[in-house]
């Protein structure tokens, strides 16, 4: 009598195969893109004078958060007298 070999392990055997799907549609291609020069030149002029402006904005900002404390102390150093 001849008897299988299992592995030391055994799995059950699965209840059922999955029948293959229908194939995945086909992807459509984009054409090809093509940047010039011109356009990445603008976008990094773009983001340097956004970013000064920014800056500029920032440093505007603490200048009259400065100006208002040294105000702000000036008048009450003068009621004080």
């Amino acid at each position: 009598m001849f008897l299988p070999k299992y592995p030391d392990s055994p799995t059950p055997p699965p209840a059922h195969t999955h029948a293959p799907t229908d194939p995945a549609p086909a992807r459509r291609t984009l054409p090809p893109v093509s940047i010039s020069t011109g356009a990445i030149a603008a976008v990094i002029t773009g983001g340097v004078v956004l970013t000064a402006l920014l800056a500029a904005v920032a440093v505007s900002a603490i200048s009259v958060a400065i100006a208002a404390v040294v105000l702000r102390s000036l008048f009450r150093e003068q009621h004080r007298r």
